[in-house]
């Protein structure tokens, strides 16, 4: 009755002092696979300038429904996105708004520890997605 005992005690006590059971987060971060699915960003072209035509194809496919657009037309007829925003918290982050994008405008990077404090603060607008923060490195 005392052997098994014994036994457990010592495989566990092996396996405790063996190698570190957690990642020290956030000072280790733990990789992610090439297929995740994380915060979203604007893909910029080599002007800095962001690919969106405002098509509206990619809240259409929205199952959420998150994605909001308002498009522009300037004098030479080419779309823009006047306003777009996604809200981050609706978003079940399924990727179908990068599948659906004709010009790779809107892209996922592998950011997994996106939080704040405020519900205003998970609405990403332009300017946060086009920021450098969000993207791929």
């Amino acid at each position: 009755m005392v052997i098994p005992l014994i036994k457990g005690l010592k495989y566990t006590l092996g396996r405790f002092f063996s190698k570190p059971i957690t990642i020290q987060y956030p000072e280790e971060r733990r990789e992610v696979a090439p297929r995740w699915r994380g915060t979203h960003y604007f893909n910029v072209d080599e002007n800095g300038m962001f690919k969106c035509v405002a098509c509206g194809l990619c809240a259409a496919v929205c199952p959420s429904k998150c994605i909001t657009i308002q498009a522009g037309e300037d004098e030479e007829g080419v779309r823009y996105p006047i306003s777009y925003e996604i809200n981050a918290i609706r978003c079940i982050y399924c990727g179908f708004c990068v599948e659906a994008c004709p010009v790779d405008a809107i892209r996922m990077s592998t950011k997994y520890d996106f939080t704040d404090y405020h519900r205003e603060d998970f609405i990403l607008t332009i300017d946060r997605l086009v920021a450098q923060d969000y993207m791929e490195k």
